[in-house]
């Protein structure tokens, strides 16, 4: 770490636009207190690794109190730490420790919803009808002849209506679990909360946020209520379907008058602070959010939900390239967080598979091999740091951790298992503690069993069985983060002319050429030095199947 000295001064404001910032769900990173959930102090104690691996920052999924009816993104003090994690205390301790090994902290803010137990929501609840309290978030009476229906179609991203009736007959709206009440973005004491708790992680030296729902804070809340219809039902979907910034609830043009707003807070400070939206928008939308006036940066999902299939790739990496261009922004590369199949057996799911059903099957239909699932998950990670822009990691993914598909039911916590009415099993399978050591309870997750249990394969993917292993996944990790960085130069790429079918080939610089091979037989190897390789080639001058190669 001494060629990468901390710079946490203003002389580099854009450190984030080629960065790696890797993920860290707290409840499954590190537990150092022995309760089953991972927490700041677990993480603190781990850092190393991070810093090790070579990662420019950690983003920090919420460690706010919570009752974990949505695995913390219910949250019900933000700006506060939640008691089984540790304390205010502990969360200064961990950026102190981030800062003083050269990394960068992200934390993940959540200002589409509070949890039901929010003191603003109880507040309401006890205040009732036509109270300045309910004006908080967004209660309306019912249809139907005694109230009994719900105020309009709209549906839950996590399955049923979007509405929940009190006790006094109103509604309120929850575009996710009941537990997580809409805020009417519309009432300026909401909007002054936020600005606040923005100003509180600011700071404490957290250099930047992770905008959760970023799409979803504005909404159509004038009467009556628009119906959506046959498209209440398709959630984001119905963006495909409707003029662009006309949906009642997702991607509404008024959105970006708040981050217009956010951003006089983010560059008061230096340096100053970034932010990147989670937006499930499509690419000229996406944009938006991304300008320098706004969040100045946004995540490329059509990337991650790419097939493993080279002219899907090249068409969303030059589409994702050109957005940020258009943005002023810097590309963003994603392929596996806590709510996605992880991407070494998600990528080897045949087309057109339903992975809910997957996953309903537990991983058994079809079954996935699990060292070809590595195999193109390694070929997929170095393509994805090749390509300009930020690439976002998920922990566990330098292990090579495949999805846990087959967690049986009545351990389950994801709230999606109930309110689908048990046909969607939801995202626990991502999120399995970690394993650290090839032995003991919860294999160095902490001194008992994790809140998840894992499967008895992790103690081969633990942390001690591939530190200086050579080829292990962890090391080819690290070998490219080092590499990365010191290959970097421009936020362009070119594509080499006359690649084979099924081949994505590009430079980044004269010294930085990567080639993959997506498809199903050998290509030649083009000729220069090999630096890296997701795989050991075999010395015949040929590029195997799910291989990526970077070449000088």
């Amino acid at each position: 770490m001494a060629d990468r000295p901390p710079d946490l001064s203003s002389r580099n404001p854009d450190w984030w636009r080629q960065a790696v910032i890797y993920q860290v769900y707290p409840r499954s990173f590190a537990d150092a207190d022995g309760d089953g959930l991972g927490d700041l102090r677990g993480l603190t104690q781990r850092l190393s690794h991070l810093a090790a691996l070579g990662v420019d920052a950690l983003w920090l999924s919420p460690f706010y109190p919570s009752e974990l009816a949505d695995g913390g993104y219910d949250v019900i003090d933000p700006r506060g730490v939640d008691e089984r994690l540790g304390t205010l205390d502990d969360f200064d301790a961990l950026v102190g420790e981030a800062h003083r090994l050269g990394l960068k902290v992200v934390v993940d803010i959540v200002p589409n919803h509070t949890s039901h137990l929010h003191r603003w929501f109880r507040e309401a609840l006890r205040a009732g009808p036509g109270s300045a309290a309910r004006e908080r978030y967004v209660f309306r009476p019912g249809r139907g002849a005694h109230g009994e229906l719900p105020p309009t179609d709209w549906q839950s991203v996590f399955g049923g209506s979007a509405w929940q009736r009190v006790a006094d007959g109103e509604w309120y709206l929850h575009l996710f679990a009941p537990e997580q009440p809409d805020l009417n973005w519309d009432n300026e004491e909401v909007r002054a909360d936020f600005r606040a708790t923005l100003r509180f992680w600011s700071d404490r030296g957290v250099d930047g946020f992770r905008v959760d729902v970023a799409h979803g804070l504005a909404k159509d809340l004038t009467e009556p209520l628009r119906d959506l219809g046959a498209l209440g039902t398709a959630g984001e979907a119905a963006l495909r379907h409707l003029s662009p910034g006309s949906h009642p609830y997702w991607d509404r043009d008024e959105v970006h008058e708040i981050y217009r707003d956010w951003r006089k807070i983010f560059d008061a400070y230096r340096p100053p602070r970034m932010a990147v939206a989670e937006a499930w928008v499509p690419g000229a939308r996406r944009a938006l959010y991304a300008r320098p006036d706004e969040l100045g940066q946004a995540f490329n999902f059509e990337y991650l939900q790419a097939g493993w299939d080279a002219a899907e790739l090249r068409e969303i990496i030059a589409g994702e390239l050109a957005t940020a261009r258009s943005a002023g922004a810097s590309a963003t590369w994603v392929l596996s967080n806590h709510d996605v199949v992880r991407h070494a057996s998600r990528l080897m799911l045949p087309p057109g598979t339903d992975p809910e059903a997957w996953l309903l099957a537990h991983g058994a239909a079809p079954a996935v091999d699990p060292a070809a699932g590595l195999r193109r998950a390694r070929a997929a990670t170095l393509l994805m740091l090749a390509l300009p822009g930020s690439a976002y990691l998920y922990q566990g993914e330098e292990l090579g951790l495949p999805e846990v598909a087959d967690l049986p039911t009545e351990v389950l916590q994801d709230p999606i298992w109930e309110q689908t009415g048990h046909t969607r099993k939801g995202r626990d399978g991502c999120r399995v503690p970690l394993p650290w050591t090839t032995a003991g309870p919860s294999y160095g997750f902490g001194p008992g069993a994790g809140w998840l249990p894992q499967p008895a394969s992790f103690a081969g993917y633990a942390v001690q069985a591939q530190a200086g292993v050579e080829g292990s996944t962890l090391e080819l990790y690290r070998t490219a983060l080092r590499l990365r960085r010191k290959l970097l130069d421009g936020e362009t790429l070119t594509w080499t002319p006359g690649a084979p079918a099924g081949v994505l080939d590009f430079t980044r610089t004269e010294a930085w050429r990567c080639v993959t091979n997506l498809g199903t037989e050998p290509v030649p190897l083009p000729p220069g030095e090999v630096l890296l390789s997701s795989t050991p080639l075999p010395g015949d001058g040929g590029l195997p199947p799910d291989t990526t190669v970077w070449l000088a």
